[in-house]
């Protein structure tokens, strides 16, 4: 294995890696091989969210009435986003699966598979025959492949950001690892578009058949994909490591609970807050307001135009924290979140299509945006090379299962015990918030250090 210095030819001198380079194409990231790789992240990542995502509209909106039609109007839906949860749950387990094949094998190999098995899982749903059909296979069948989409996308984040931030140089990593970030809220607005599109288009046949479509869509998706990500060399700070890699005898799981149990708990709780967000903001509170009665129409569509305020401020906020340092842009954004919580769940919950139109702008659009800029070069960054891919998926997704996936229900019941008074669940976001603010304030700045020296 090479060391940081690639060996000479023909007499030439030797040259540095991508991660040390000395030319001024080293600092931009506007150069044919960042392009490539960024595009990569972004669109791969675009596509996988895309079909997690696409489920959850299709939980909320056909899965009941085409699946769990047997088991009665609420049961069925409570059914249909029983399968939706099981997504989440099954992120974490997927950010160690290939966290570990990641630390040893690379990064490019799993995002491979990852792609791979996103899009046979999604497709197949967009296959699977109804219960109607046959009979309770179906439903189970359903659960089996949503596991698979969650085990997909677990492994879909460590190896989209690491790819783009261990690529990208030093000044720039914070706006290079945002692009995977990104393709989450532009996944979530595609999704939207295809459901929203196909259901005008085939009308009443839409719960017959219509709803396949977009699901069946993903075929083509993944083949895109595909191209891009395999023209994508495996990242440099990774192969410098490849050598010494060999020589860890514990698995990269374990080596991070063992030396570094502390940093996943930190950065899970840091990241609580960019995920309570999106679970109160984007389904909470997208209940709340149809169930008030809200046009519905009118609530997607705002959600819409809040999904593409957040990936701006996304990368706003990513290049703000290469200039000022990622805690600072997140001890920034967490403070605006507890001064706006009760203000924004008040609006949320108004019964006004204008009051949900302000607070999923302000609180999706800009302080989860502001969040979500920094949140991925902030947890890689705190993790040694040999288990980056490990450690950074084991917090992340294990603070999108609690925040994304339980936030609703947490805030549901608090409604409740409160007599339906929304004022415990703008309690609750505050402490989850300070909660973040205190664990950042806890951690290294990580924007100024070298990757492999971490």
């Amino acid at each position: 294995m090479l060391n940081p210095k690639t060996a000479p030819r023909g007499g030439q001198k030797p040259v540095d890696l991508p991660s040390s380079r000395q030319s001024p194409a080293a600092d931009s990231l506007n150069t044919k091989d960042m392009r490539r790789i960024l595009g990569s992240s972004l669109i791969g990542s675009i596509i996988e969210y895309y079909d997690f995502i696409l489920y959850a509209t299709a939980a909320s909106l056909v899965f009941d009435r085409v699946f769990f039609a047997n088991l009665g109007p609420g049961l069925s839906l409570f059914a249909s986003f029983a399968t939706l949860a099981a997504g989440y749950v099954a992120r974490p387990l997927g950010g160690i699966v290939f966290g570990h094949f990641g630390d040893r094998l690379g990064r490019k190999q799993m995002l491979v598979l990852s792609m791979l098995m996103m899009g046979g899982a999604t497709v197949l749903i967009g296959l699977l025959p109804t219960t109607a059909q046959i009979g309770v296979a179906a439903p189970i069948v359903l659960v089996l492949l949503r596991i698979i989409q969650g085990i997909a996308v677990g492994g879909e984040w460590g190896g989209a950001t690491l790819m783009a931030l261990e690529h990208a140089p030093a000044k720039k990593r914070g706006l290079a690892a945002a692009f995977a970030n990104a393709g989450g809220p532009a996944g979530g607005l595609l999704a939207t578009l295809a459901v929203s599109a196909v259901s005008a288009l085939t009308g009443d046949q839409f719960l017959v058949w219509g709803w396949r479509i977009p699901f069946l869509l993903s075929a083509v998706l993944i083949l895109i994909g595909m191209i891009i990500r395999l023209r994508v060399a495996e990242t440099p700070v990774f192969q410098k490591l490849d050598a010494e890699a060999a020589k860890i005898k514990h698995p990269p799981l374990m080596e991070v609970l063992r030396h570094h149990p502390r940093l996943v708990l930190v950065t899970l709780v840091a990241t609580l807050g960019f995920y309570a967000c999106q679970g109160l903001l984007t389904v909470w509170g997208v209940s709340m307001a149809v169930g008030s009665g809200v046009d519905r129409s009118g609530v997607l569509n705002w959600k819409g135009v809040a999904a593409v305020v957040t990936v701006a401020v996304c990368f706003y906020s990513a290049r703000l924290s290469d200039r000022i340092g990622r805690r600072a842009v997140l001890a920034g954004a967490g403070v605006a979140a507890i001064l706006l919580a009760f203000p924004l769940i008040m609006l949320l919950t108004n019964g006004t299509l204008w009051g949900f139109a302000v607070a999923v702008v302000i609180g999706n659009g800009l302080v989860q945006g502001a969040l979500a800029g920094p949140i991925g070069a902030y947890i890689s960054e705190q993790f040694p090379t040999g288990v980056r891919y490990t450690g950074a998926s084991l917090s992340y997704q294990g603070a999108s299962m609690i925040g994304a996936g339980f936030t609703p229900m947490i805030a549901t019941g608090l409604v409740l015990a409160a007599g339906g008074g929304v004022w415990m669940v703008a309690a609750f976001w505050i402490v989850v918030l300070a909660a973040g603010l205190a664990a950042v304030r806890l951690t290294r700045e990580g924007s100024r250090l070298k990757l492999d020296a971490v």
